[in-house]
């Protein structure tokens, strides 16, 4: 395996750059995908390596369950620095799994619990909640509901509610909680993914702005409708959950909507700023998955010869 299986562990610093231009020069539908894809992408394989170098440290621990013969030498010598390597990647993959364990289980405590506070109410798609709090959020399940108080709606004209609806129908329509769970996901497995998870909530929240203005006509009216609601509101109450006024970037939001339509590219041209940082993204993507993969295949390839018949 050599070097390359820490490779995976470094190149989500590659993503770096990407993650900060592409708020900036991508279309936010675009950006989510792209950097959603990238940073699941990454979290994987460098998970997959730490996994692979647990095998080769735990196999040196006495009493461990593993044959004797995926402790010997010709075994240990596939992995630069075998002892300390393969000793500290236990622990840490113990903390990337717990990590990621917690993160899904909060968010599923936080889906049950938002679902049992609707409980008593009419089985629609808008529930207003009788709460002079003023939050609106969009929560997803078996029945797609918008969630907002009436302490909200009471600080919002016509057209902007209008705006706060269509903002919450696109999160739900676009599913955009599975973007925003991947990346939590992600970043915990490898904390250098951590700018890709700010970044997508944030193009989460532009992409359903831009929709959001589209579906109603105008720019203007979303983004009076969103400062308005970041100065009377809290945000939404679970961080878990894609909501109007949450907390954040609010001005720049505002700013963007206020500016011209974003451009509906896809991908950038090669020779820019943005297109050599979409470019160092995934040819660092690639190498993490390629870097991975003959790790695994040198290591199964490896042990088995070390295995007895």
């Amino acid at each position: 395996m050599g070097v390359f299986v820490f490779l995976p562990l470094v190149l989500p610093l590659t993503a770096w750059p990407i993650a900060r231009l592409a708020e900036q020069h991508l279309h936010p539908r675009a950006a989510t995908w792209l950097l959603t894809g990238v940073a699941g992408v990454l979290a994987v394989c460098s998970t997959l390596c730490l996994a692979l170098l647990v095998v080769v440290g735990t196999a040196q621990l006495p009493g461990n369950p593993l044959p004797d013969a995926w402790s010997d030498p010709e075994v240990r010598e596939a992995v630069p620095h075998d002892e300390i390597a393969g000793k500290t990647a236990i622990p840490a993959l113990i903390a990337v799994l717990a990590a990621c364990a917690r993160a899904a289980w909060r968010h599923q405590r936080v889906r049950r619990r938002a679902e049992r506070a609707l409980a008593g109410l009419p089985a629609t798609q808008v529930a207003v909640l009788p709460d002079e709090m003023p939050y609106a959020y969009a929560l997803p399940g078996t029945l797609d509901r918008i969630v907002v108080t009436t302490g909200m709606l009471a600080g919002l004209n016509a057209g902007e509610r209008r705006a706060l609806f269509a903002h919450e129908r696109i999160h739900l329509a676009r599913r955009h909680h599975r973007f925003l769970l991947t990346v939590q996901l992600a970043a915990r497995a490898n904390p250098f993914l951590r700018p890709l998870r700010t970044a997508v909530t944030y193009s989460a929240e532009r992409w359903a702005d831009e929709e959001a203005a589209t579906h109603i006509g105008s720019r203007r009216t979303v983004a009076l409708a969103i400062g308005k609601s970041a100065l009377i509101s809290r945000g939404a109450p679970i961080a878990t959950l894609a909501g109007f006024a949450t907390a954040g970037p609010v001005p720049r939001r505002v700013a963007a909507l206020l500016g011209p339509a974003p451009a509906g590219r896809i991908w950038p041209p090669v020779f820019t700023t943005v297109g050599l940082a979409a470019w160092g993204a995934a040819a660092g993507t690639t190498v993490s998955a390629l870097s991975s993969a003959n790790s695994a295949v040198t290591l199964f390839l490896i042990l088995h010869a070390a295995t007895p018949i």
